[in-house]
């Protein structure tokens, strides 16, 4: 069994998902908003983050695939669920787990905005910028992370883990 190190508290977590509601409330407080999640690992988060806004929005998700089953990124996107909302005129917020190589989250930037989406935001509950590959800043960030194998809280390492209601760095990953 891997080691696992807590990194953020389940409270840590709470207290700061409480302050990205606020923060996304104040911001879209008349404006259409569009939550998209990242699934599987943003489920859990946008989940509470959802429950935190002050505003009322629509709610859609999206399935990409970048890791498989590994724990490094194959390089390669690929969309096996789209969103089925009409985007049109809307504004949109990406919610994501973790934001690494940000090539996804820029992919997916893009196919929204191509979709007719007003604007498109990014919130990650980690960013992670020690791998990052493409020019993504996310635009809510709950915590920077430097480095380490994140699981816990809906981050996964092939797809165990994610139920832990903290987050921690897995010592040695699986794969």
């Amino acid at each position: 069994m891997p080691t696992k190190k807590l990194i953020l508290s389940q409270q840590e977590i709470a207290r700061r998902v409480v302050e990205l509601g606020h923060e996304i409330s104040a911001l879209y407080q008349d404006r259409p908003l569009v939550l998209v999640g990242v699934l599987n690992g943003a489920f859990i988060f946008m989940a509470d983050l959802a429950r935190s806004l002050t505003i009322n929005v629509e709610i859609d998700f999206v399935r990409v695939a970048s890791y498989g089953m590994s724990s490094t990124s194959s390089g390669s996107i690929s969309l096996s669920k789209d969103v089925g909302l009409d985007l049109t005129d809307k504004d949109v917020l990406l919610v994501e787990d973790i934001v690494d190589t940000g090539r996804t989250l820029a992919w997916l930037k893009e196919f929204f905005h191509d979709k007719g989406a007003t604007s498109v935001r990014l919130c990650t509950l980690i960013n992670k910028k020690e791998r990052r590959q493409a020019a993504v800043e996310p635009d809510f960030s709950g915590f920077d992370v430097d480095e380490g194998f994140l699981v816990g809280y809906g981050l996964d390492c092939a797809e165990q883990y994610r139920n832990l209601a903290a987050i921690y760095h897995l010592e040695k990953p699986l794969v």
